[in-house]
């Protein structure tokens, strides 16, 4: 391997290279992109704030520097960046958590053929017997991160569910969205936030190209 940085700030720039190489694919990404981040039922700031949390799920380092600039130009202040990212951080750690329920029926040799029913989460608060005191450490962390702060109860929920559909966790997906609309989040707020995290998702995967142009043009 001819250069052992894999990650540098100036890779990004070699992304337009995608364009020439696949055009089509490339120009309808980018239509999609900025279609999905513009503001619309939701500002642009908190799609941005999302934005951010979902690119701290996916771990592209490329996104995160791209949406924190964003961001804070849409005079986001560093308080709401770092509560968007605690979010994030309950939200994919709440995904493990919640996939203990998973673990348990299969643990007990549970005969039915559904991997995943919403009643199924009722087992979560095994846990808390099995392992309690990491179990009411997380559930105080959780609790304390959706808390209303500089980022609104409402806007974390929609944050919050943008990052379930990034991590795919069915039960925070259940859990969240049934949150942001007793927030007052609309239906069409919360599809739209659903379309920041695709968008992210998503762009993750395009981001890291560059990577992959090194490594093909490494000798």
């Amino acid at each position: 391997m001819g250069n052992d940085l894999l990650y540098a700030k100036s890779y990004f720039e070699r992304l337009p290279e995608l364009g020439d190489l696949a055009p089509e694919a490339f120009k309808a990404f980018v239509a999609f992109d900025k279609k999905a981040l513009e503001p619309g039922k939701l500002d642009g700031k908190l799609k941005e704030l999302i934005a951010v949390a979902v690119a701290h799920v996916t771990g592209c380092p490329y996104c995160i520097d791209v949406h924190v600039k964003n961001v804070k130009k849409q005079e986001a202040t560093k308080e709401e960046v770092s509560e968007a990212i605690l979010v994030a951080t309950a939200l994919k750690a709440g995904s493990s958590i919640a996939h203990s329920v998973n673990a348990l029926n299969t643990y007990d040799e549970k005969g039915d053929d559904a991997l995943y029913k919403a009643s199924y989460f009722s087992r979560l608060k095994e846990l808390s017997n099995l392992s309690e005191g990491a179990f009411h450490a997380f559930v105080d962390f959780d609790q304390q991160s959706m808390k209303e702060g500089a980022i609104s109860a409402k806007d974390k929920e929609l944050i919050a569910v943008a990052v379930a559909h990034t991590t795919g966790c069915p039960y925070c997906i259940d859990v969240h969205t049934k949150g942001a609309k007793k927030q007052g989040a609309s239906k069409e707020e919360v599809a739209e936030a659903i379309f920041v995290a695709t968008a992210l998702k998503a762009g993750s995967a395009i981001a890291h190209s560059v990577n992959a142009l090194n490594a093909y043009d490494d000798e």
